[in-house]
């Protein structure tokens, strides 16, 4: 066979691919910047991300995805079709079979827009499977058992909870609140508080360099730069983790409630499988300091973040490609 199967997480922050038989070739930021009145589109990927906040007014920006789906369809077709050349997924004599990886909850509408974005982007057949289901696949999770496996996937738009058995999703909630709402609540926080404007790029900073929200406290402060609403002019700050975790308070009690909601829909029988298997974390979400420890606490239940989360997801494309025919049931 000619034809390359390709597995991809469109993800709202990144997007990652894998090709059979080579593995992970690919994990760059799902942002573009094109000239604004030529729509040329100037760079794609990390070089693109930057350039976030940095460009003039005749060049913008974009990330073509928000909370999970497409939001500007042209840009992540060519978003999509710029990925998947740079990794020689197509060729004049065959185009590739993509597996890609959607939110339990989006739409018809929005499924058919991912699927034909895809197409567009030269695939032969588009196969599409859940988020969490390949997550816990790709973490190393064995849900072709008639037992209960819990995946919680933190990614940049939508956060997917999934009880897993049997190779299927039993019960399932996705929300879209995820990494860029804590980029969000840590940029509202400091310009209510402190009258300092920041940057996407700089909230961030702020939550991957000292963001806790370990129930017991975390020691750490950081030395933020932004523009002083009042003066205008640039200011420096110091920010704690303490009033990192108070800001990101209320995006990560949703997800909070969202694993409670999944866990009181759960059949019994699984339930008791998830208190001595534990719940697993995916995505880069899950490396947020004391997430685990802090949902282990409200849950009541052993919580674990995989190894490697953010590339658990595609890894777990990687393995359905070995079994597409059987692994995967919504052909479109």
């Amino acid at each position: 066979m000619l034809s390359k199967d390709i597995g991809i997480d469109l993800g709202t922050a990144n997007v990652l691919i894998h090709v059979k038989g080579r593995g992970v070739v690919l994990d760059e930021p799902s942002v573009v910047t094109l000239e604004s009145d030529t729509k040329k589109v100037l760079a794609v990927g990390e070089q693109a991300r930057r350039m976030v906040g940095r460009t003039p007014g005749n060049i913008t920006t974009i990330r073509p995805l928000r909370d999970g789906v497409i939001a500007d369809f042209a840009i992540t077709e060519m978003m999509l079709k710029y990925f998947i050349d740079s990794v020689g997924g197509r060729s004049w004599y065959a185009r590739p079979r993509i597996l890609i990886c959607a939110p339990t909850n989006i739409t018809s509408v929005e499924q058919k827009s991912i699927r034909e974005a895809a197409e567009r982007s030269g695939a032969k057949e588009v196969f599409m499977e859940e988020e969490p289901k390949a997550a816990a696949i790709g973490a190393g999770m064995d849900i072709y058992q008639p037992s209960g496996n819990m995946v919680v996937d933190i990614g940049g738009g939508t956060t997917d909870v999934a009880v897993l058995s049997m190779g299927d999703v039993v019960t399932a909630s996705s929300i879209k609140i995820a990494g860029d709402k804590f980029d969000d609540a840590i940029l509202k926080y400091i310009k209510q508080k402190y009258k300092l404007l920041i940057g996407e790029r700089t909230a961030e900073d702020i939550k991957v360099t000292i963001g806790s929200v370990r129930p017991e406290g975390m020691k750490a402060d950081m030395d933020i730069r932004g523009r002083d609403m009042v003066t205008g002019l640039p200011r420096t700050l110091s920010i704690s983790s303490g009033e990192v975790k108070e800001a990101l308070w209320d995006p990560v009690s949703s997800i909070v409630a969202a694993a409670k909601s999944v866990l009181e829909r759960t059949p019994p029988e699984l339930s008791a499988d998830i208190i001595d298997r534990g719940v697993v974390l995916t995505g880069g979400g899950a490396l947020l300091n004391g997430l685990d420890e802090l949902l282990s606490e409200q849950l009541h239940v052993p919580v674990w973040v995989a190894e490697d989360p953010m590339h658990c997801v595609v890894k777990g494309t990687g393995i359905m490609l070995d079994h597409l025919d059987k692994v995967v049931k919504k052909k479109f």
